[in-house]
C-alpha cells in the first residue's frame, strides 16, 4: 500500500510516521512530502531510507491514501487534487473541518459515518478530539445539554516555533517570539485569533467541531481556551451538564468501558491525569470525576491527552485503518 504523509517533517508529521510504524499499519512504499526546500532530502522509515517529493510527485504516484499535516493553504489547494487520482485523503488542518460534504472523524465516536464515497476525511481539533471521546459514551446515556470547558494546552499544540521559545526562555535566550508574550512563566488565554464574539477561533473549533461529530445541534459548548508552558499534553477542566440524573458509579462504569478512555481516579492516593504521564500514550485519560453540587444533573472531570498523538496523528492512523478495516482503501 502507497502512502503519503504530507508534512512529514513537521512536529505531527514526524509523529504520524512514528505512530504509523508502531502500529503496523501495511505500508508498502512511503510517499514523504515536504515543502519544496526539503525535496531531495532523505528521511528514514522503518529502517528504510525514503527521498522527501514535492506534492506533484506525490499525486502523481497515486497512493492509496495521503495524510495531510501541511496547514489549511495546501489542504484546500491539494487535497483535491489527490481525491482526484483515487487518493483518500485525511487531513489534519482546519480547511475541511466545517464544509457540509466533508465528515469530521474521531473513530471511538463516529466512524460510522465514513462512506466509500468519501475522499477527504478532516481530522478534527486536538483539544475537540479529547474532549469528544470522554462526552460520547455519556452523552449516549444521559444526553448532554451543556458543557462549559477550559482547556490548558501545551505549546507543542502550536509547533516547533513555540517549543523553541519556551525552551529560550527558559535558558534565558533571546530568540524568535511564536506568541506575542513570553510563555515561559505564564499562561496566555488566547489561542489562535479572536473572532467578532470575542472568542477565539481555537473557542469556536471546540463549539462547531463538537456538535458535527457528536451529530447533535443541540449541545451548548461554552469554552475558554489558554496556552500553557507545558512542551506536550493538553488538559481540559470539563463542566457537563445532563438531562438525565446519573450516578457517579454510572459515569465510572462507562467511562471504564469506553474505547479509548483510561480512568485514572483515585484521590486517595493522589491518582489523577497530568500531561507529564499522558506523554507517548494514545489513550484519553479523565479524573477528578466528581458531581457538581451547585447544579443539577451536572458533572465536573478532567481530561487530558497528547496532543501529538491522539489530538493528531494517531486519530489520522485510526481513521486510516478503519477505512483499511472496512475496505474503504
Amino acid at each position: 500500500m502507497k502512502v503519503a504523509v504530507v508534512g512529514a517533517t513537521g512536529l505531527v508529521g514526524t509523529k504520524i510516521l512514528q505512530v504509523l510504524a508502531e502500529r503496523n499499519f501495511p505500508v508498502t512504499e512511503l510517499i514523504p512530502v515536504a515543502s519544496e526546500k526539503s525535496v531531495g532530502k532523505k528521511i528514514v522509515f522503518q529502517n528504510k531510507e525514503y527521498s522527501i517529493v514535492s506534492l506533484q510527485q506525490a499525486v502523481d504516484a497515486k497512493p492509496a491514501v495521503a495524510l495531510f499535516s501541511a496547514g489549511g493553504g495546501t489542504s484546500q489547494e491539494w487535497a483535491p487534487k489527490f481525491a482526484a487520482v483515487g487518493t483518500k485523503v485525511i487531513d489534519n488542518s482546519s480547511a475541511w473541518r466545517m464544509h457540509p460534504d466533508i465528515k469530521l472523524v474521531v473513530p471511538e465516536v463516529n466512524a460510522h459515518a465514513i462512506t466509500a464515497t468519501d475522499f477527504i476525511i478532516a481530522n478534527p481539533n486536538c483539544s475537540t478530539i479529547q474532549m469528544v471521546v470522554a462526552l460520547a459514551p455519556l452523552h449516549k446515556a444521559f444526553t448532554v445539554k451543556r458543557v462549559v470547558v477550559s482547556t490548558y494546552q501545551s505549546v507543542t499544540g502550536t509547533g516547533v516555533k513555540a517549543v523553541q521559545q519556551l525552551e529560550n526562555e527558559e535558558k534565558g535566550i533571546q530568540g524568535e517570539m511564536a506568541y506575542k508574550y513570553p510563555i515561559y512563566k505564564n499562561a496566555i488565554p488566547q489561542i489562535d485569533v479572536f473572532t467578532e464574539n470575542g472568542y477565539t477561533k481555537e473557542e469556536m473549533k471546540m463549539v462547531n467541531e463538537t456538535r458535527k461529530i457528536m451529530e447533535d445541534d443541540g449541545i451548548a459548548v461554552s469554552p475558554t481556551t489558554v496556552r500553557i508552558p507545558v512542551v506536550g499534553g493538553h488538559s481540559e477542566s470539563v463542566n457537563i451538564q445532563f438531562e438525565k440524573p446519573f450516578e457517579l458509579s454510572q459515569i465510572h462504569q462507562l467511562l471504564q468501558h469506553a474505547p479509548g478512555v483510561t480512568v485514572q481516579d483515585d484521590v486517595s492516593t493522589q491518582q489523577y491525569p497530568m500531561p507529564l504521564t499522558a506523554h507517548e500514550s494514545d489513550a484519553v485519560f479523565v479524573g477528578r470525576i466528581r458531581r457538581d453540587f451547585t447544579q443539577e444533573n451536572t458533572l465536573n472531570m478532567w481530561v487530558v491527552s497528547d496532543n501529538l498523538r491522539k489530538g493528531a496523528a494517531t486519530n489520522a492512523v485510526q481513521i486510516a485503518e478503519y477505512m483499511l478495516a472496512n475496505q474503504l482503501l
